[in-house]
């Protein structure tokens, strides 16, 4: 991928030096550990995992520099350089709405900041189409996460930067150090488009490009990665064929028990009702977005569509909804007209939101690698 080979070539010198400075430590490393877990002065012998089944990414640690002190613009003002079809992760928490571009996120993968009062790590790992949330607390304490420049299964590992501990990003499990064993808390989060986020928060707030990096935002560094036909990025683990490893899925998981929802079927249906782990939900997707990781200019990438997942239900009444047209749904008990983000905007429920299920839109070899057990929704023919 370009942007890891740009990395790879300019950091070059960092990464040689920083193992011969580590050569008299890698004795210390447990059987299978790369070379490059020297970096991190943490407990390698706390793992969960096959060390074997890190591989370094190409980047040094921090070589890809997360963001640490984000600014924040105004929607107006960041119509300036966004465009409206362009993705961003949506994210609101206690009152706070905030929209973090894919087009900066895809040169950094990590921001640590804090909303509504809560310190979060907003995480997007482009190899794996991987938008998640995390609260960013140890033991009640604020602590920042960085790009460890490994990965596993082609997914980010990110470390925090109090104990140097790595985690799996798409799990949120600390899997090497002292902290192995450990869960973050994930908050929900969506992708829509720059226009869905702007129609659904006015007043919200958009991270800038005032990141204190230089970085050519608005172009994608993974041109041609989001193809069906394509292969993964570093990633040797297990094939699952159920579904084409590059297909997006709408990744849901209740508890113990996990579900994908191709983007194929999604796409077509528009709206899915179906139970998982015992709870209800529903299953949105609407057109207005392209793909943060197809054309060179993202503003130029393929439709790909946005999703939401909610609980179907309103002061305990259950409702069911269908596609009306123009990215709007429509519930049928109280004929109310609902967004893609789970607000109901005209109608005798309007101002409602809907409670939201924590989702993703991962691509499928990722999200089958880490959850082998998850089944896979089918349309009923003829629905």
């Amino acid at each position: 991928m370009q942007h890891r080979l740009f990395f790879v070539l300019g950091l070059a010198g960092l990464w040689a030096c920083s193992v011969v400075l580590g050569a008299q430590a890698q004795s210390s490393l447990p059987a299978g550990a790369p070379a490059a877990l020297q970096q991190f002065d943490t407990d390698y012998s706390a793992h969960n995992i096959d060390l074997s089944t890190l591989r370094s990414g190409g980047p040094p640690k921090d070589g890809i520099p997360s963001v640490d002190a984000p600014v924040f613009v105004s929607v107006g003002a960041a119509q300036d350089w966004i465009a409206p079809e362009e993705p961003v992760i949506a994210f609101e928490y206690n009152g706070a709405a905030r929209a973090y571009p894919l087009q900066i996120l895809t040169h950094h993968e990590i921001v640590n900041d804090r909303v509504g009062g809560t310190p979060v790590a907003v995480t997007f790992c482009p190899l794996c189409y991987s938008a998640l949330v995390f609260v960013r607390t140890l033991d009640g304490t604020p602590v920042e996460f960085g790009v460890s420049g490994m990965l596993r299964n082609s997914d980010l590992v990110m470390y925090d930067r109090k104990t140097e501990t790595l985690w799996q990003q798409l799990t949120g499990k600390a899997i090497v150090g002292d902290r192995a064993g450990d869960t973050l808390e994930q908050l929900p989060s969506q992708i829509v488009s720059f226009r869905q986020f702007a129609d659904s928060y006015p007043d919200g707030a958009v991270l800038s490009r005032d990141t204190g990096h230089d970085r050519p935002y608005g172009r994608n560094p993974y041109a041609g990665y989001d193809d069906i036909d394509s292969r993964p990025f570093a990633y040797d683990g297990p094939v699952d064929d159920r579904l084409p490893p590059m297909e997006k899925v709408v990744a849901v998981s209740v508890g113990t028990t996990h579900k994908a929802y191709p983007h194929s079927t999604t796409e077509e249906e528009r709206v899915v009702h179906d139970t998982v782990g015992g709870r209800p939900l529903v299953v949105l997707h609407a057109p207005g977005a392209v793909s943060a990781l197809d054309a060179p200019e993202i503003e130029d990438s393929k439709e790909t569509g946005s999703t939401g997942v909610f609980v179907p239900r309103v002061d305990g009444r259950s409702l069911q909804f269908s596609y009306v047209g123009k990215g709007r749904f429509q519930d049928a008990e109280t004929k109310s007209t609902w967004t893609v983000t789970g607000e109901a905007i005209e109608g005798p429920l309007e101002g409602t939101q809907l409670d939201r299920v924590r989702h993703g839109d991962y691509f499928a070899f990722a999200w089958l690698a880490f959850r082998p057990d998850a089944t896979v929704f089918e349309a009923e023919v003829g629905s």
